[in-house]
């Protein structure tokens, strides 16, 4: 089994990082490879609502940047990690663009990570990782992916490189996630052939203003 995680601080190795390396040190325990992808660097640009991957059906954004050979990798993936770093109280804005244009080329083509293994992780200063938190969850939970939990929200505190580390309960949180994550990675592909999966139904859009 293999989980990809996306690194969306413009910090290599800042506190996103050791968050997410804490998560993949656990999943790595269980036999679970892990791949890190540093995204929050890159010049992603926003959704430009041109629906060019609803019309073309092909798995892919019309604009040819990384986002759709990390979009493959989601697609290969048995679990998804999503790492930011809080900014103004909520997902910086690399990331949000990179998620966007994922999650609506996964929609344009049949929900792609259905059923995937998927959780969120957010690493700030002081105050907003609830609510940045709360953010990358709304893409999780509108694809039905399957959300593993750890014993608290999952925040890392930390201004400089490493402070994260210091922080004893965010470190035990990630820890956390990165067990149940594993122990739930493991349901799903026992389940495999076992269990029914519930079939898909067209989505249903209904506009409120007419």
């Amino acid at each position: 089994m293999k989980v990809v995680a996306f690194n969306g601080s413009p910090n290599r190795e800042g506190n996103t990082f050791q968050a997410l390396r804490t998560v993949a040190d656990e999943l790595a325990k269980q036999g679970i490879e892990v791949e890190i992808c540093h995204i929050g660097h890159e010049a992603i640009r926003g959704c430009q609502a041109c629906r060019g991957c609803v019309k073309n059906k092909n798995q892919k954004c019309i604009h040819e940047d990384g986002v759709n050979e990390w979009i493959q990798k989601m697609i290969a993936a048995d679990g998804i990690l999503f790492g930011a770093p809080v900014h103004y109280a909520d997902i910086g804005g690399t990331m949000k663009s990179f998620l966007d244009r994922a999650f609506f080329v996964s929609s344009a083509n049949g929900n792609l990570f259905r059923h995937k293994v998927g959780a969120g992780i957010v690493a700030a200063r002081r105050a907003g990782g609830v609510f940045a938190m709360d953010q990358l969850n709304h893409y999780i939970t509108y694809s039905e992916m399957v959300v593993p939990t750890a014993n608290y929200w999952n925040v890392a505190y930390g201004l400089k490189k490493g402070d994260a580390s210091l922080d004893l309960e965010g470190m035990q949180i990630m820890r956390m996630l990165g067990k149940n994550m594993a122990w739930v990675m493991k349901l799903v592909e026992h389940g495999e052939g076992v269990i029914d999966k519930p079939m898909p139904e067209d989505k249903v859009y209904f506009n409120m203003v007419r």
